[in-house]
């Protein structure tokens, strides 16, 4: 599997995908940060925190994420390497998560240059370290997280089809639906009890436990049966082709 692995970043290195998602993600949130006027600018608002960047990274991942994940399995299918890669012993499981991993690793480092954010922020507050840091961590694990269901929901959209388009296309509206999705579905009922039941299937409500500083298990648990539900999706669909 790491061989794998360090094939898929590789291949992502190589190619300029990688680079574009990485940078097309700082850049915009670089400038809603600090140039462009607004609720997210920070030195506008005059308050020591970067919401803003967690308010933004679920939007932004929602078109930047299929767009990484739209060519790992689908081109390999289109070019005829994935039939070439199944006739090797390797196990099923261990080609879906070497694509995974290597999708999320590509995520989390367009996050890395992200801290800098955080510790200019941190400098800046007056009196110097006057800002909430258990939340501002608790967004970055949930955002981790957040990034896990939508690198796994590419990866099985792009196991599915041979077209990058399309398979960007599946995976940008099921994590949308994920995301949106069960919030939109709530507002139909007039009982709290049932909202709050229902908003409870979607990442959002799970995301924002999470931004909060509070780490609880069953948020976790969430995240991590919903990637698992993905993975072994794409395992069955990979399984069905051979």
């Amino acid at each position: 599997m790491l061989v794998l692995l360090r094939k898929e970043l590789s291949t992502f290195f190589s190619s300029a995908m990688g680079y574009i998602v990485i940078g097309v993600f700082l850049l915009i949130t670089s400038l809603f940060l600090w140039v462009f006027k607004g609720n997210y600018n920070i030195i506008e608002n005059g308050y020591a925190n970067v919401d803003g960047l967690f308010i933004m990274a679920p939007m932004l991942y929602l078109f930047l994420v299929p767009a990484l994940t739209m060519r790992l399995i689908a081109e390999e299918k289109r070019t005829g390497t994935l039939e070439l890669l199944l006739s090797h012993p390797i196990s099923r499981l261990s080609i879906v998560l070497s694509k995974y991993f290597a999708g999320l690793i590509l995520v989390i480092i367009s996050l890395v240059p992200t801290l800098i954010y955080v510790t200019s922020v941190y400098w800046m507050g007056d009196p110097v370290g006057n800002m909430d840091m258990g939340g501002t961590w608790g967004s970055y694990i949930g955002l981790v997280f957040l990034a896990g269901v939508y690198v796994a929901v590419g990866v099985f959209a792009s196991s599915i089809t041979d077209n990058q388009i399309i398979a960007f296309i599946v995976s940008a509206v099921l994590s949308a639906s994920f995301y949106y999705g069960f919030d939109l579905l709530s507002m139909l009922s007039n009982s709290g009890a049932t909202q709050n039941l229902i908003s409870s299937f979607g990442i959002s409500a799970h995301y924002e436990s999470m931004s909060r500083g509070v780490i609880d298990s069953r948020d976790v648990m969430y995240f991590l049966a919903v990637i698992t539900l993905f993975v072994v999706a794409t395992k069955t669909v990979i399984e069905k082709k051979e």
